[in-house]
């Protein structure tokens, strides 16, 4: 199995993984992150894909990931509209499992950069894997909320985020 086909795997578990959830989580504003990041599992699959047969692959700014933004409106509307800040219990086993497999993913596209025989390749995956740093990010941000949801918001933590 080549990298291309191996990293497109990788992207078709995640993306299944954050369906299957999205699935059975009751909490619509959890249920958006996690279709959100189904959404750019499917993009780097299609991003692989076309690697693996030998296209060009154009990658603009466009194409980068607004999870940190959507997730940072998601829980400051949670806020401003005065909602409970409960969520299952099992919410932060999810993830914490999330947060693995965006690390591993994001190793490997590292890695594999360092393997490529071209520019080309090497920047893309490079750009996917600071998308997928991207999502551990996220994922880190909300089991900190899940944590201490009162605080979270008000936290300086956020001031290293970019603005997308």
């Amino acid at each position: 199995m080549n990298i291309f086909e191996y990293a497109m795997q990788m992207e078709l578990d995640g993306k299944a993984f954050y369906e299957e959830n999205a699935a059975r989580i009751s909490s619509p504003e959890l249920k958006k992150i996690l279709e959100e990041l189904a959404a750019d599992e499917q993009k780097h699959y299609n991003i692989f894909m076309a690697m693996r047969d030998g296209k060009t692959v154009p990658y603009s700014e466009s194409d980068q990931t607004t999870i940190l933004a959507s997730v940072k409106n998601v829980f400051e509307t949670l806020k401003t509209e005065n909602q409970d800040f409960s969520f299952p219990p099992d919410a932060r086993n999810i993830w914490m499992e999330a947060r693995e497999i965006e690390k591993k993913s994001e190793t490997f596209y590292r890695e594999k950069a360092g393997e490529v025989d071209s520019d080309d390749k090497k920047h893309i995956l490079n750009r996917i894997a600071d998308e997928e740093h991207k999502h551990w990010l996220t994922l880190e941000n909300v089991i900190q909320f899940l944590d201490r949801p009162k605080t979270w918001l008000e936290d300086a933590e956020w001031h290293h985020l970019e603005d997308y």
